[in-house]
């Protein structure tokens, strides 16, 4: 009984009554047409028949078709002929088929007039034998069942696409029966977990979010224990709005509040509001909230709110008021309107809150706005201990190392390099995953996939070589520059040589940190003027970079002198056609700017001529083991005074010369050398600790 019960029934369809009238139309259709009479399979039967006086009865229906009757004597020789034309007919005349009363009988014609040409000549042979002729009589009939199926048709099929193409822009055959999709395209899209169905997701499943998670819990603990804080006076909070980074676990969050909750869980996207009927969005906003309150108390979560919840009026003149500003109006109404909303509470995630209308964000809507950070050091650790759960570890795996090696990392990136660590591994026909698979993931994931085939010239290999000593060389010899792990030139991605840093994690930065780091990134360009006396094209990401963080010096962080304490760091992007300066405070950037990059260049080419012997050592190194390691840069220059206590290390790219086929060449002289950029630009962000809360890489 109880498996009987488990089983879905097949719901009963109106369609199928649907289907059963047509095919009996079609039935019918067909019996009418083609079962009335015997047909004859041509003309010169009939003939033949009518000369002998065998038929009676002769129309000429709707001039496409005769019918006709046999007489006595007709059917008797006809019952006696052993032609195969009479076959037909002898058989119907043995089974007694009988229309209106007299056996009738059938023959197409292809042209009335012939037929009537032909039927007056044998009249008169019939005449001059003195025999009776045959009088073929008109007759129309009108088939009013074609007819109406003929008109009815068209119009039907018709429909039938239009229903088609509104159920597919409506959503499939979900929300509701077959065919009412037409009909609820203005109802809300949401995903309902309720009555014990949840995400499979917990606080469990969430590490690393330690703050976060507390504020998300005691949204939960306020629904399943709300006399608790009721007694005291409080009020649950109407909405939280998670902002961070991509990857940093706001959606997981959302996940594992579906799975804890006890009380209903409405989940969906910005852009399910989104549709191109007018009106659509803002219905259904009010569907949902219509739901949810009658499910409360309930949570609803909206991923991804910046796709309707941008600032308004901004572009005024280009559909300021277009569909998404209605749909947003309609959700601050519905969050906090005139009429009561007690009960609901919005989960919302963004990694753009900078976008969002200052009437979604203020107090009464998201009462709560809760950072989800890169995660630190502990929190890493936390992380992989979630993600290495599924993973068969060699013995002795130290979480500590792992987390001490990915700073930058998101949750999102520790899971792709804990999978990407275990398909490693496999692809080696391991039985547990090791250390040193982790890190090759890293280097996979942030380098790129080895590429061991790729023709390089010896001159372009041997340039590659003293750019990444001179990275390498700078570094070792500043001590605000990142402690350097490895030098390759093994072409990895883009990258045609790589020098892996462990970047120190901090949450803000001195002005001689900034100078110390851009002196390292022009280490590579200044090794290859030092050594061959030109440039190449290699240095463009580090140029790049220097660029950014000189200009960030100069007119965001308020690091220079002459400029003085001023910031012109835009943080709600106002002023994004606009400078908030003038002309000449413009010319003064630039030239504080230009100097900037030009001094640390001149410093960087000072500390390689007075360690050139060291450089020439590590680039022939370099061009015979293609990777080096922190060890090899120790016998070379010695130990770094500002070493802390060593302690294990693993790569994390830092800088690379990257291929790239349209960039000008810089020497006229290396008209086949395409070496790129240095530092891959995607690849340092992972690695580099923003200066300040403002996300603002330098």
């Amino acid at each position: 009984m109880a498996n009987n019960k488990s089983k879905k029934k097949t719901p009963f369809s109106i369609y199928w009554i649907y289907a059963v009238i047509a095919v009996a139309i079609i039935g019918f259709q067909l019996f009418m047409s083609t079962g009335a009479n015997t047909t004859v399979k041509s003309e010169d039967t009939f003939i033949e028949l009518a000369k002998e006086g065998f038929v009676e009865e002769v129309f000429l229906v709707n001039r496409v078709r005769i019918d006709f009757s046999l007489t006595s004597e007709g059917k008797d020789f006809v019952r006696n002929s052993e032609k195969e034309k009479y076959k037909q007919m002898k058989s119907a005349l043995d089974k007694g088929t009988q229309f209106g009363g007299k056996q009738a009988f059938s023959v197409k014609i292809l042209d009335a007039g012939t037929f009537t040409t032909e039927v007056k000549e044998m009249n008169k042979v019939l005449t001059s034998l003195d025999k009776d002729t045959v009088q073929v009589l008109p007759k129309e009939e009108v088939n009013y069942l074609s007819n109406i199926i003929g008109f009815l048709l068209p119009i039907v099929i018709l429909i039938a696409i239009w229903m088609f193409v509104m159920r597919r822009m409506s959503g499939g055959a979900g929300g509701g029966g077959a065919g009412s999709q037409i009909f609820n395209i203005g109802k809300s899209k949401a995903k309902v977990y309720e009555n014990g169905k949840t995400t499979n997701t917990t606080f469990n499943d969430v590490a690393g979010l330690e703050g976060a998670k507390e504020e998300i819990e005691e949204i939960v603990e306020f629904l399943k224990n709300s006399k608790k804080y009721t007694e005291l006076g409080a009020k649950i909070p109407k909405g939280a709005l998670l902002v961070g980074p991509p990857g940093t676990g706001k959606t997981l969050l959302a996940k594992a509040v579906a799975g804890e909750a006890q009380v209903p869980f409405f989940s969906l996207s910005g852009s399910d509001f989104v549709e191109m009927f007018v009106g659509v969005g803002a219905s259904r906003v009010r569907d949902l909230f219509k739901q949810a309150k009658e499910k409360a108390p309930s949570i609803i979560f909206i991923d991804e709110i910046d796709a309707i919840g941008r600032a308004r009026g901004k572009n005024n003149g280009f559909g300021s008021n277009d569909e998404r500003e209605n749909t947003l109006n309609q959700l601050l109404t519905e969050m906090d309107g005139f009429g009561t909303n007690s009960g609901v509470i919005i989960l919302a995630a963004t990694n753009r809150a900078d976008v969002l209308d200052n009437a979604l964000t203020r107090a009464g809507r998201f009462d709560r706005q809760i950072y989800v950070d890169m995660p630190d050091i502990n929190e890493r650790k936390g992380i992989f201990e979630v993600h290495l759960k599924p993973i068969k570890l060699a013995e002795n795996m130290d979480i500590d190392f792992l987390s001490r090696q990915t700073p930058g990392f998101s949750g999102a990136d520790i899971a792709n390099l804990c999978n990407e660590a275990a398909l490693i591994a496999a692809r080696h026909n391991k039985k547990a995953v090791e250390k040193q698979d982790f890190l090759d993931a890293v280097d996979r994931i942030v380098g790129g996939l080895e590429k061991k085939n790729k023709i390089i010239t010896p001159q372009e290999k041997k340039s590659i070589a003293f750019h990444e000593a001179g990275h390498a060389t700078i570094s070792w010899m500043l001590e605000h520059a990142n402690p350097l792990v490895k030098v390759t030139i093994v072409p990895r991605g883009r990258s045609l040589g790589a020098a892996w840093y462990l970047p120190e994690e901090r949450s803000i930065t001195t002005t001689e940190q900034i100078l110390d780091d851009m002196c390292s990134a022009l280490g590579g360009r200044a090794a290859e003027e030092i050594t061959f006396g030109k440039i190449s094209t290699g240095a463009l990401s580090d140029l790049e970079k220097v660029t950014k963080q000189a200009y960030a010096m100069v007119s965001i962080y308020g690091l220079n002198k002459k400029v003085g304490n001023i910031s012109y760091y835009d943080s709600q992007g106002n002023n994004q056609f606009t400078k908030p300066y003038s002309d000449d405070t413009a010319r003064i950037i630039d030239e504080e700017v230009s100097k900037l990059i030009e001094s640390q260049y001149q410093r960087a080419k000072q500390i390689l001529k007075d360690n050139e012997a060291q450089l020439i050592l590590l680039a022939e190194k370099l061009l015979e083991k293609e990777v080096i390691f922190k060890e090899d840069l120790v016998s070379i220059f010695g130990k770094r005074q500002w070493d802390a206590p060593v302690v294990e290390e693993t790569p994390k790219v830092e800088d690379a010369a990257v291929v790239e086929e349209n960039t000008p060449i810089a020497d006229s002289t290396d008209q086949n050398e395409k070496i790129d950029n240095g530092t891959n630009t995607e690849s340092s962000s992972k690695m580099e600790k923003p200066l300040d809360d403002t996300n603002k890489e330098v």
